[in-house]
């Protein structure tokens, strides 16, 4: 990674609110007896998914359904691929999938398969968005090109007014996007927004291409030859849309919500005002804890609180610390932001989106 990029730096917690939640954490795994990495529900959970794409997939190649049962499947599809990312990738680009190196690499490689890039993905969620969660001018996840306006230090737009509108489509366009042009992008610019990547060697550069080309045999040549070129259009769209709204809305409504904070460095040393573990549960929100199926769907990221906290913990055990991270929390007196269901939290996320679409809200900024 380029030395030239000023990142921003965390102050030093005194106590440390990150070490006491990591001594309790694993005082809680040393106690059970257990490792913090996936088991067997988390692979039986990532075999069953890998069927259900096989299944529908190939029903949809060799059966080829009439369209009115064809567009449901398709965007059955899309939620089973945006799962595979949330269950099976996300952990494996995590390290927290199995114990086994050689089985994270496998997982995470399954958002190749899928479309995307393993290497792309590492640099702009594991180091950037996990390190600078919420830091405008860092954090990527807040550059939408413009057309949405997430934190309150960026530029307001008229437009920016009717993005609780149309950020529905916006959303839903993610995964066309994100494999058909971001990842171009951040290969040819050798950026991730602002953020040098690392050097890339002539393995990353060759599986981005070979990787690139059998998602292209798989998703685009072969259902063209089998099942016509029109055919093939409708339904890509439709897995795509519905994919792309999955995996926007799970990660936005973790970090661009009402109680969130987007912190800003307090003087020309670029510090920020919290030190990491604080930052992080000021940046983020959890939702529909209760929800087995939510958790199920999103690979536990209805915790992103210990997800950020503890991303080398597989989502399996979130429901399990989340406890501990609250009870550490009540004692620091720091907030732990939880929204009861998933369908208030969308209200939520959409309130926010109508705030920021308003005058630009500085008292945001350093809450």
């Amino acid at each position: 990674m380029s030395v030239t990029f000023n990142f921003p730096k965390f102050q030093a917690g005194k106590p440390s609110l990150h070490v006491e939640l990591k001594q309790r954490i694993n005082q809680y795994f040393d106690s059970k007896g257990i490792l913090p990495t996936g088991n067997s529900k988390l692979y039986s959970k990532g075999i069953i998914l890998g069927i259900a794409f096989l299944a529908v997939y190939l029903h949809l190649l060799l059966i080829t359904p009439v369209w009115y049962f064809a567009l449901p499947e398709c965007a059955l599809l899309g939620i089973i691929i945006s799962s595979i990312g949330f269950n099976v990738m996300h952990d494996g680009g995590h390290g927290s999938f199995s114990q086994s190196k050689h089985m994270n690499i496998f997982a995470a490689w399954t958002i190749n398969f899928l479309g995307a890039n393993s290497f792309m993905w590492n640099m702009k969620h594991n180091i950037i968005h996990h390190s600078y969660t919420n830091i405008e001018g860092v954090d990527d996840d807040l550059e939408v090109n413009g057309l949405m306006r997430f934190a309150p230090t960026q530029e307001h737009k008229k437009i920016h007014q009717y993005q609780y509108i149309y950020f529905w489509f916006l959303y839903s366009m993610l995964y066309i996007w994100w494999v058909f042009f971001t990842d171009y992008k951040k290969y040819f610019t050798q950026k991730v927004g602002a953020v040098p990547l690392k050097k890339m060697n002539a393995k990353n550069h060759l599986d981005f291409w070979l990787s690139k080309a059998l998602h292209a045999f798989i998703f685009i040549a072969l259902p063209i030859i089998l099942c016509g070129w029109f055919a093939w259009l409708m339904g890509f769209i439709t897995m795509g849309l519905v994919a792309g709204f999955g995996l926007s809305i799970v990660f936005q409504m973790a970090h661009a919500m009402p109680d969130n904070h987007f912190p800003t460095a307090i003087d020309d040393s670029n510090k920020m005002p919290d030190e990491f573990a604080v930052h992080q549960l000021k940046t983020t929100a959890n939702f529909a804890m209760n929800s087995k199926v939510i958790g199920w769907l999103v690979g536990g990221l209805n915790y992103q609180i210990e997800h950020h906290l503890f991303p080398k913990v597989s989502h399996v055990h979130y429901p399990a610390i989340s406890s501990i991270v609250r009870e550490v929390c009540k004692e620091y007196n720091i907030a732990y932001v939880s929204y009861p269901t998933f369908v208030q939290a969308i209200k939520e996320h959409v309130r926010y989106l109508k705030i920021m679409g308003q005058k630009p809200v500085l008292a945001y900024a350093n809450q």
